[in-house]
């Protein structure tokens, strides 16, 4: 029995240690210099005016008074030359390929979230839209097995920043956001998921930039993420529609998705109706003139030019998976004459 309360013991301490070592990778502040050891040789005087909105300093690349609106990036950011793409549903993305995404809907548990990632499927989809998840959840579940087969995925809440900076964080490499009702909000939803100069996703660290999920990739997760974050805006209402041309244009925009409920939900038409199908249409030919891919359900496989798909959720992958493990076997119990199983 001690042996095994040590044994526990010992697994526990490994584990918290490795989980307190990644911390200290995935903190962008766990390296600074010793307060008191740095010099700052460009730095203002002390109580002086340097009218550094007025004059740049000697060897700056934007010179004159300061402007925010013809600033010109630098390179420290920039990924290595010829740098790979290392998310495999972006690549897959890029290739034409067809994606799915299986939803975990309900679950909490780790174990439950790491089979459905090793399932099959290209990213697991956790909804965060129509569920009370929280975060550290999902953050949990996504450290049980950053590299399972299907790489971590979400439909976050709506567009916001601390939405889909967290969702980044944690550790997401695609990242759904649901009924973006106009181009504004559009452009507000990719520039929370990338960092500048495509976006303005603030780098403040999380478990993504530790070592046991994004931080060793080639070129560096910071300076490689642009080209690697899944962005995918789903088109729902009348307004959505409306702007569905420009919203599918935007720079960083990877997919649009023609959500197929709330589609028939805002506008009153059913699949199949006339009008319904010509909404449909709409996402469609959006996502064909900007050179994206065009997403939908699982049901829509078969549709033209529609390559990513939103997959059942834990429940249903159960059901049906037991149902072809079975064959069958599958539901022949005996019906008892009498009892809590007896025909009613």
């Amino acid at each position: 029995m001690k042996r095994m309360l040590f044994s526990a013991a010992l697994v526990a301490a490994v584990g918290l240690g490795t989980v307190a070592a990644d911390s200290q990778v995935a903190d962008p502040y766990a390296n600074n210099a010793a307060a008191g050891t740095l010099k700052f040789p460009l730095t203002a005087p002390a109580g002086v005016d340097s009218k550094a909105m007025e004059r740049s300093l000697p060897g700056a690349v934007n010179t004159g008074p300061f402007n925010d609106k013809t600033w010109k990036y630098g390179t420290a950011f920039n990924a290595p030359p010829g740098a790979k793409i290392w998310n495999p549903v972006k690549l897959k993305m890029m290739q034409g390929g067809k994606v799915t995404g299986g939803t975990l809907f309900a679950s909490t548990d780790p174990s439950t979230y790491c089979a459905m990632a090793n399932a099959g499927y290209d990213f697991i989809w956790v909804e965060h839209q129509h569920t009370a998840r929280d975060w550290a959840n999902t953050a949990r579940l996504w450290a049980a097995c950053p590299q399972a087969k299907a790489v971590p995925g979400v439909r976050v809440a709506y567009t916001d920043e601390r939405e889909i900076q967290t969702a980044t964080d944690s550790g997401a490499l695609v990242v759904v956001v649901p009924t973006i009702r106009s181009y504004e909000e559009a452009v507000k939803a990719r520039d929370w998921m990338f960092f500048p100069p495509l976006g303005k996703r603030s780098q403040g660290g999380g478990q993504a930039f530790g070592a046991s999920f994004w931080g060793g990739v080639p070129g560096g997760y910071r300076q490689t993420w642009n080209d690697n974050g899944v962005l995918i805006l789903m088109i729902e209402t009348l307004d959505g529609l409306k702007d569905a041309d420009r919203i599918a244009k935007i720079p960083g925009v990877t997919a649009i998705f023609a959500a197929s409920g709330d589609l028939a939900n805002h506008t009153g038409y059913r699949q199949g109706d006339p009008d319904y199908e010509r909404n449909i249409n709409i996402v469609h030919d959006a996502a064909i003139k900007a050179g994206v891919r065009l997403c939908g359900p699982l049901a829509w496989r078969d549709r033209p030019d529609y390559t990513c798909f939103q997959a059942g959720s834990e429940t249903a992958a159960i059901a049906n998976g037991v149902k072809a493990d079975l064959g069958p076997l599958a539901n022949t119990q005996p019906v008892p004459e009498v009892g809590p199983w007896a025909k009613k």
